[in-house]
Order: structure tokens, then sequence, then C-alpha cells
């Protein structure tokens, strides 16, 4: 039996104003219709199609929005919840407790960071296959990328002389632009893709020699968390005791087991704005462009828009992204100093750092259209048969226009519907509530007026979705 077990970690900073904290990497459509998140799950179906059911793993604030996105194109799948990040070894080390615990310590674990692309999907399957028996012959197989260029940006495997599977020979960090082509011309040098197939026992076993502390602390992690259904939360202590570390540094450079499947298959880490590019669709202009775009005499640029017209002229390998509250415009061979561009946001204080202006949440998402000093303006859209929780706020009171949609209203011991035009006030102090009885979309116009506006003014009475207590 194979389980698809997919990282879901990371802020992916590089690909800001798109990517960011609330809203990260995996959860975008940067080449499709499907997010990333997406594509992984269905590559892993793709390639397995008699795969068990994926265990995911990610962080505790991710929770709704990766259930939403697993469900909708590989239902069943468990989540594994982090209360807080500790890199790749104790994210693997928790899947394959529990996937050992479900299926069995023999089980493989198809490892895939959900944040990858890969273009050759057969190809991706053919690798899959004829590394199949070195893993179940208790190999921990990695799959090492066929570079195609002196890359800089990522760390190497050197394998032992052969073709096909063989030992792996070396780790090697991110090298100079001399080393990187010596390593494409020795043909024995990989990219480190971060992606691995071994079983469940075997990598357990390694971890209790190698990283005995942090297996510990991932036993208690499970053992003391809490489970509802097909989602497991970590216990927060104990997680949080656990020593971060990647398992390449904790296991993959230590053990003897170690063999790398080489992978030509059109992959991609999408780790910049140049790597988007280059796996964008482009134009004969080298160009990929994405949204409401007007572009005159532009070359080898990345231009997405989201919310607006933007229209270039004249642009020579640029990268121009548009939010609806973020223009972001670099050199693209710039594009991997976006993270020093958040950094200097997060040390300003800059909330476009963190969250995108619509924040999305297990009920649908709001979108902050105006805010000045004691108001706020906000559209709220409510998913069919959702509802919000039962609530009050301290400072502010809130008039709500339906202007999509029917909505039923809880305003402290009354119950009311409204339709499209309609509207109600609900003051300050009383308890509240929004649901979507129907099957339409809903969306309501929301004006705040309140002395302070921010979201943890927020007490919840009853809540659906388990957030008594939290302000998300």
């Amino acid at each position: 039996m194979l389980v698809p077990v997919i990282l879901c970690g990371g802020a992916g900073t590089r690909l800001w104003p798109l990517s960011r904290e609330q809203t990260p990497k995996p959860m975008l459509p940067l080449l499709g219709q499907h997010s990333l998140l997406q594509e992984t799950l269905l590559r892993a179906r793709a390639v397995w199609p008699d795969a068990g059911p994926a265990a995911i793993v990610c962080n505790l604030s991710q929770r709704f929005q990766v259930r939403s996105q697993a469900d909708a194109v590989f239902p069943g799948s468990q989540l594994v919840l982090e209360p807080t990040g500790r890199n790749t070894a104790p994210a693997i080390a928790v899947a394959a407790l529990l996937v050992a615990e479900r299926s069995g310590p023999d089980t493989l674990m198809l490892v895939l960071p959900a944040d990858h692309a890969i273009g050759d999907v057969e190809a991706f399957s053919r690798t899959l296959h004829e590394a199949l028996p070195a893993a179940s012959n208790g190999e921990l197989v990695t799959f090492g990328v066929t570079p195609d260029r002196p890359e800089t940006g990522y760390g190497y495997i050197r394998s032992s002389p052969g073709k096909g599977v063989q030992r792996v020979e070396q780790f090697v960090e991110k090298p100079d632009r001399a080393t990187a082509e010596m390593y494409l011309a020795s043909g024995r040098h990989y990219w480190n893709s971060g992606m691995f197939l071994f079983r469940a026992g075997t990598v357990l076993a390694e971890l209790g020699e190698h990283a005995p502390d942090i297996l510990s602390a991932c036993r208690r992690a499970v053992a003391e968390g809490s489970r509802d259904g097909d989602t497991v939360t970590l216990d927060e202590p104990a997680f949080a005791a656990c020593r971060a570390q990647s398992i390449d540094y904790a296991v993959m450079e230590k053990t003897v087991r170690a063999a790398v499947a080489p992978l030509d298959a059109a992959w991609s880490d999408i780790g910049s704005w140049a790597a988007l590019h280059e796996a964008s669709l482009r134009d004969a202009a080298g160009n990929a462009i994405k949204g409401d775009v007007m572009a005159i005499d532009c070359n080898g640029s990345l231009i997405r828009s989201e919310s607006r017209l933007v229209a270039a002229i004249g642009l020579q390998d640029c990268v121009v992204v548009e939010t609806a509250d973020v223009v972001m415009v670099a050199p693209r061979e710039r594009s991997q100093d976006v993270r020093r561009l958040v950094d200097d946001l997060n040390r300003a204080g800059r909330s476009e750092a963190r969250a995108a202006r619509e924040v999305q949440r297990p009920w649908g998402s709001f979108d902050s259209l105006v805010a000045r000093t004691g108001f706020q303006v906000k559209r709220l859209c409510v998913l069919p048969g959702a509802v919000l929780s039962l609530q009050m706020h301290r400072q502010r009171a809130e008039h709500w226009i339906v202007v999509a949609g029917r909505a039923r209203i809880t305003c402290d011991d009354k119950v009311f519907d409204l339709g499209r035009g309609a509207h109600t006030y609900i003051p300050l102090g009383a308890r509240h509530r929004i649901e979507n009885p129907s099957t339409e979309l809903l969306e309501i116009v929301e004006v705040q007026i309140g002395d302070y506006l921010g979201e943890d003014d927020i007490v919840r009475f009853e809540d659906r979705y388990g957030r008594q207590g939290r302000t998300d």
C-alpha cells in the first residue's frame, strides 16, 4: 500500500504579494485553475490511483483552507495539524507514526512538498515505479532532479556511478557558480527535490537511530494530541519542545540507506517569481501574462493582475504583480530579493506582509473595502450552507445590507431572513449570527461603526468550526 504524505508548511515569502502568511504559496492557483496543494494531490492520485487517503501536514492556522481544498480533489485526506512549524524531520516523523498506526509499518510513504510543480507527470510516474523495489526493500529513496543548468539556488545530491536508483554518496549545500558548472558536467549530481519514497517503519527506525529526541517528542505530540474524525491536532507543548530540523540533516545525511532516483520531469519548486516565469506558459515574446493586462513591446517579463487593469510598456525581464492592496515591481533577476522586502515590511509593522485584503474563513471570506477612523466597510461572502459563529462585539455596531442571495440573521432572541436589498442593524453588544440557508452564494455589505474595529474584538459563544476563544 502507498500513502501520499503532503508537506504543506512554509510561507513562500519570495512570492509576495500573492503568497502571505494567511494565504501561503500552496493555497494559490499559480499555474492553472487548481492550487499548488490541489495539483500535488491530483498528481499523487494520477501516479498511484489506488493510493490510500493522503496525510497532509499543515499549520493549525491553515486547517480550514487546507481541508476545503483537499476535500475538493482528494476526499478522505487526513489532516495533521502542527501548532508551530518544526521543519521536515518532525513533520515526516508524525506522518510516519500515523501512517504506521493506520496502515502498518510496511506502508510506503510518498512524501511530496505541497508547493512544487511537475510538468511531465508520466515521467514522474515512471521514476516512482522504478524506485518502488528499492523503497520496498528498506531504502530511503529521494528523488534527485536531473539538472539542466548550473543552478546555485538548490542543494545537490551526488550519487554513486551507474544508472537508475543509486546509492547516495553525499548531500551538498548550495554551490557557487563554478562548482555548479562542475556538478552539471559530472553527470552524477542532482538537484535535491525534497521528495521521498520509503516505508513508514523504515524512516521511523532511522529517526530512532539518528534523531531519537525528535522521534520521542513527536510520539508524545501524537499521543497527547486530539483527534476529530480525519483531523489530528498535535499536542502543542510536546511539539513545541521538538527540535526543528530538516529530514536531510536529521536522517538522510547520516543513514546508510539513502538512495537517489534520477528524475527528469520538468520539476520546479516555484521558489521565486523568476521560477514561476520559467514554469508558466509564455507568449512569443517570452512574457508570462495573467489577468487584465495590456502589454506593449514587453519581453521576458511576468505580469500578473489580480483585481484591475495593469498596463505595461517596454518592460524587459521584469516582474509586475498587482493585488487589491499591493503592486510589486522588480527586475526578474532580483526576484529572490522579495524576501528582503517582506522582512522590511515586517520590521515596519505593515500588515501587508502577513495578510491580503481578502481574508479566508471557514464559512467563506471577507474583503475590507474601506477603512477609516471610526468606520469600516467590508464585503462578506458566505458559502452555501455555511454559518458564522454566534458572537458579539464590545466596541462596534454593524449594519448589514444583503446584495446577493438570502441570509438568515440571528440578533439576540430574534431569527429572521433577509433577501436581496434588505438590511438590518446589529447594535453594539448584541449576540448575532449570519447563516446562508440557500444553495447560492450570499454576499453582504457590512458597515462597522466604532472606536475600535480590530478582528480580535470578537466574543464567540457557539461555532460550527470549533473556534471558540479564537479570532480566526
